[in-house]
């Protein structure tokens, strides 16, 4: 298995930074020679809107920064790091009326694999590998919702 970063993005912990990672992502990708970076743009939008809402990286000063790593030519890994919280991010259960709290259900609806963990100076980490080839996400596995619910519609 190579692995190759492919960049390193450091932003303050604002409202903004979702787009612009957003786009970093999918152009730096692209450039790479991966052909579908949809999910790897939506998943990155996720995590840094996550670390902005709801990390100390949303103080004045606070940052938030984003590793985008090759993993091979159909799977991107997207790390964002953020200056840590009172808890640990996980998916919650909503309801089917509610307006937020689902970021990472979707991550975890449409990432291959991702995880959680803290770093050495109490900040979290949340990571996703994401399919980047038509045939690869055809290949990923859709979970079954897991604590949260979902429509029937």
């Amino acid at each position: 298995m190579r692995k190759r970063l492919l960049a390193e993005m450091v932003v303050p912990g604002v409202d903004w930074a979702v787009p612009v990672v957003r786009h970093c992502v999918g152009r730096t990708l692209t450039a790479a020679g991966h052909q579908n970076v949809e999910i790897a743009q939506l998943v990155v939008s996720e995590l840094v809107s996550n670390a902005f809402l709801h990390s100390r990286s949303a103080r004045p000063g606070g940052v938030i920064v984003v590793e985008l790593t090759e993993i091979s030519d159909k799977l991107a890994r997207v790390e964002v790091m953020d200056e840590g919280a009172g808890t640990i991010p996980h998916p919650r259960m909503t309801t089917d009326n509610a307006c937020h709290g689902r970021g990472l259900w979707l991550v975890q609806q449409t990432a291959a694999r991702w995880g959680v963990y803290r770093d050495t100076l109490g900040g979290n980490v949340v990571w996703a590998e994401c399919a980047t080839t038509d045939d690869a996400i055809a290949a990923t596995p859709i979970r079954a919702p897991r604590g949260c619910s979902q429509s029937s519609q």
